[in-house]
């Protein structure tokens, strides 16, 4: 028998007034950023522009790091949900494989929040790392699971172990194998590397197009980038080829 869930209890006022705080704290950092860019970010910075004492502004954030890690984890979430949107609303047909449609909605993020993006994969900001396992793991996770669903859509994992690729040494091969299993969705050492060359091909090039290094493509880079990722997806798929045994 199942037994009800008990209703979750209401916030108290004080409560909602901490939420309320937070939200506009992470707003304002989140605005700070997209004007003067991640280096700039800092406690002092966010209360100037709230017009709040730094003291203050410790009674919701101890530190810079707490403070970078809300925006990092807001913005990857951001960034994830974007991409799974993009694979929930491609069209239906072969016109826009699911991995294509994916990869654009990553690059379309990335364009339309270019300081936020810098701050994910831009320069690391000196004397901070993000928590081992922490709330930005998991949304890079959530991220990585749509990306590894439309690359190998409809592939077997007998499939996937017998993927064309290069020879992997033991030692890689061994530490793929003993990668915790959620980080690369479980794939067999071959599959992983088709993986991971993968993301960083489609990552490289939105990489270059944010940071202007593919401006002499003009208005171009969007079809570029559309031919590189349709490429990028059959090749992965040629190297997967068809299932052991099948005649």
């Amino acid at each position: 028998m199942l037994v009800p869930e008990e209703p979750a209890r209401p916030l108290s006022l004080r409560e909602r007034r901490r939420a309320a705080a937070t939200r506009e704290i992470l707003d304002a950092a989140m605005a700070h950023i997209s004007e003067h860019g991640p280096a700039a970010l800092s406690l002092r910075a966010v209360a100037r522009d709230l017009g709040m004492t730094v003291q203050a502004l410790y009674h919701y954030f101890p530190n810079r790091d707490a403070l970078v890690t809300a925006v990092m984890t807001e913005a990857y979430e951001s960034l994830a949900d974007a991409v799974a949107t993009a694979a929930a609303t491609r069209p239906a047909g072969p016109a826009t494989p699911g991995l294509v449609a994916v990869a654009e909605g990553y690059r379309d993020w990335a364009l339309a929040h270019p300081e936020l993006f810098r701050l994910l994969y831009g320069t690391p900001i000196r004397h901070y790392a993000a928590p081992a396992d922490g709330p930005t793991t998991e949304a890079v996770r959530r991220m990585s699971a749509v990306f590894e669903r439309e690359l190998f859509a409809d592939l077997s994992a007998a499939r996937l172990a017998a993927a064309d690729t290069p020879p992997l040494s033991p030692a890689l091969s061994a530490y793929l194998g003993h990668i915790a299993p959620e980080a690369l969705g479980g794939l067999p050492p071959a599959a992983s590397t088709l993986l991971l060359s993968a993301w960083g091909h489609l990552h490289g090039l939105v990489v270059l197009e944010v940071f202007g290094h593919l401006g002499f493509m003009g208005e171009h880079q969007a079809e570029v980038f559309r031919l590189s990722m349709r490429n990028l997806l059959a090749d992965v798929r040629r190297r997967v080829g068809a299932e052991p045994g099948a005649i």
